[in-house]
């Protein structure tokens, strides 16, 4: 398996080279060929799908689980959407981060190159597939796709769909590579190529990416889980704040951007508790509860510190009433995984010491969770959320593919 996934790897690299000198209309012409093909078999995509998850299914798989696995007509149309988006972007490569001229007359610029061979390693959700393969072509890298073994009929038709959509319009196959899912000992050997592997990219659950920051030999981009939070503000407008709650808990639960903890400010928990609770229990949604939010219903069952710091993914919500703002930002920072976090306030205040007290990549200010997402950020497709703070931090989208080069140009200058 190693000599195969190196395989891949120093055949990535010789795209990449290809990729890298690639004008945007080519690339654009690639990504809008790709779009078209994968709307073209989407029966076939879908039909492939269909076994994952009855095998997925068979083995006991949680249905929340089985939620990111499934592709429908509908999400395959969006991901295809993704990759036009993304052809529609501005392209990164040869972006001027910063210039200027020196007092000795160099000319001195920063510019964005590609970062060479991203590889992939991720669970469920076969869309990350595309969306991935599109961003590091656009990027000018090429692409080694590990995704789990539960969507290896997906991936496998999805990836075929790419290569030969690629090379139709002149660039090289190679741009886009699976790695075999079969063997968990693939993911050991692409995290661990150092040398021809430039950037691993984890992206699923906490055991997976801890996994592969422990692990990997290749510089790693760490992809975070979202213990996300909604903290309605006392001086909130409860009925935004119920709208927002509602969305971020239940519009759909199995995603990193949903939320899993309510905190309510004390001065408006006897107005806000009653009506909060009754509309989540109406969308079947079992709040874990604090002695507050236990006395409005006795369904509401005792919460923990498990939790506190648990990513349900599912319909199930932490929730307690808190003294002050203060109390809100410090009850994040114990618990959050620094995903996103979300206020409801009126009080311009009290939104710029939640936003820069939380320490989170994304907070949102009157708005759900749900839009920390490279789509409706405007970034076309993403290719993770990051909750680290290097070079990029929250939704990855182009510029976070790249890396850059100093060009210094003189004339005959010597020092």
């Amino acid at each position: 398996m190693k000599d195969q996934v190196h395989a891949a790897a120093r055949r990535a690299r010789e795209a990449a080279r290809v990729l890298a000198l690639a004008s945007r209309a080519k690339k654009d012409a690639a990504l809008l060929a790709a779009a078209d093909a994968l709307v073209a078999a989407t029966e076939r995509i879908v039909e492939a799908n269909a076994l994952d998850v009855e095998a997925a299914r068979a083995e006991g798989t949680p249905e929340n689980v089985v939620d990111r696995l499934l592709l429908d007509p509908t999400r395959v149309a969006a991901f295809a959407q993704g990759v036009r988006d993304v052809a529609a972007l501005p392209d990164p490569v040869g972006e001027v981060v910063r210039g200027s001229t020196l007092a000795n007359g160099l000319r001195m610029q920063q510019i964005r190159v590609p970062m060479g061979v991203i590889g992939m390693i991720y669970e469920g959700r076969p869309n990350v597939t595309a969306d991935a393969a599109a961003i590091c072509l656009k990027a000018g890298s090429a692409s080694l796709l590990r995704g789990s073994r539960s969507a290896a009929r997906s991936n496998a038709v999805i990836v075929d769909v790419l290569r030969d959509a690629v090379a139709s319009t002149g660039l090289p196959a190679d741009a886009v590579q699976l790695v075999p899912a079969d063997d968990r000992s693939s993911a050991t050997h692409l995290m661990q190529a150092r040398g021809l592997v430039d950037l691993v990219i984890p992206r699923g659950g906490a055991g997976l990416i801890r996994t592969v920051v422990e692990e990997s030999t290749v510089p790693v981009i760490e992809t975070g889980t979202g213990n996300v939070h909604v903290y309605v503000d006392a001086d909130a407008d409860l009925d935004m704040a119920l709208d927002v709650v509602l969305n971020a808990k239940t519009h759909r639960t199995s995603v990193c951007n949903a939320a899993e903890t309510l905190l309510v400010h004390r001065d408006v928990a006897e107005d806000f508790l009653p009506r909060v609770v009754k509309a989540l229990h109406a969308a079947d949604v079992t709040i874990h509860g604090d002695a507050a939010f236990r006395a409005v219903d006795d369904a509401v069952v005792e919460a923990t510190d498990d939790d506190w710091a648990d990513e349900y993914l599912s319909l199930d919500l932490a929730a307690r009433v808190v003294d002050s703002l203060d109390d809100a930002v410090e009850h994040v920072r114990r618990w959050s995984s620094g995903h996103t976090e979300a206020i409801i306030t009126r009080s311009l205040e009290a939104s710029r010491r939640f936003t820069l007290g939380v320490d989170s990549a994304a907070v949102m200010v009157n708005a759900s969770t749900r839009f920390t997402d490279g789509g409706e950020l405007g970034f076309g497709a993403e290719i993770g959320i990051s909750t680290q703070k290097l070079h990029a931090r929250g939704p990855m989208g182009l510029p976070e593919m790249t890396t850059t080069t100093y060009v210094v140009t003189g004339e005959g200058h010597v020092r």
